[in-house]
């Protein structure tokens, strides 16, 4: 029987892949036989870990992007094809919060600033379309192809001070649920649209949110780690076995989904 999890040679896309989830599912995803183009607005940061990656035997580059920019991710897609002849995977992965698209216990809702708040919706949320509306247009060509958009914890409840933030992820998961049916009826059972969720991981983005400078958690940190049943924080590595399946023959029959990521956070109720 064939290995229905075997990704060697999948062309597999990554927009946001220079972030410390991104990167460590692109080097999880390269050292198990795909192709990985990593995409980003960070060139310093994005060559240097495609340079990492291919140092361990993978095969990874870079490409610089404006996710919100049609010209220059169709760009990215014709560069991508000319070279690899097909696209087999999507994950959009590219998002991002703003300070005043976020109502911190200090403030109200009147305080929002509706700048932020809209660019955050669509850094997040359009910055996921644009690239799944160019990206698909070669899977519909070759029959088949598995986009995995970036959802969250925050698109299932109404947490406090995400309120941008909440609102775009909130978006990405119906998106989805659209965006299977729509191809599944339009283009055949080839294509292939799913989400994953991640409870809470240590990013970038939220490291001064949940941890002091000398690494112990903030109050909210604290909230989070109530709330998780495994009294954790998740690994970036623990999102990798999720999207290997989702973007591999085990999933064939599988669309429309948002797979929670999140040590219980989801299924904790007091």
């Amino acid at each position: 029987m064939n290995n229905l999890f075997d990704i060697t040679g999948n062309v597999t896309v990554i927009t946001g892949g220079t972030g410390v989830l991104g990167r460590a599912i692109a080097k999880y995803l390269a050292l198990n036989g795909a192709k990985v183009i990593i995409l980003g607005r960070k060139a310093d940061v994005g060559n240097k870990i495609a340079a990492d990656i291919c140092a361990q035997g993978g095969v990874c580059e870079f490409m610089k992007t404006d996710v919100m920019d049609v010209a220059v991710v169709k760009k990215n897609a014709e560069d991508i094809l000319a070279k690899y002849g097909r696209i087999d995977t999507l994950l959009n992965a590219a998002g991002g919060n703003m300070p005043g698209a976020t109502i911190p216990p200090d403030k109200t809702f009147f305080d929002l600033q509706i700048e932020h708040f809209q660019t955050v919706l669509d850094l997040n949320l359009t910055g996921t379309v644009i690239p799944t509306q160019v990206f698909l247009e070669p899977m519909v060509k070759q029959g088949k192809g598995s986009i995995i958009n970036f959802s969250s914890m925050a698109a299932f409840r109404p947490m406090t001070r995400v309120a941008g933030y909440a609102a775009a992820k909130a978006g990405i998961s119906n998106f989805t649920a659209f965006m299977a049916t729509e191809c599944a009826k339009k283009f055949g059972e080839g294509i292939r649209v799913n989400a994953i969720a991640p409870g809470f991981f240590l990013t970038e983005q939220n490291r001064s949110l949940l941890t002091n400078p000398d690494g112990t958690y903030t109050e909210r940190g604290h909230d989070v780690i109530r709330q998780t049943p495994f009294g954790r924080m998740g690994e970036p590595e623990e999102l990798c076995g999720t999207i290997h399946y989702l973007m591999s023959d085990a999933s064939k029959f599988v669309t429309g989904t948002v797979a929670v990521v999140d040590g219980g956070f989801n299924a904790f109720a007091m």
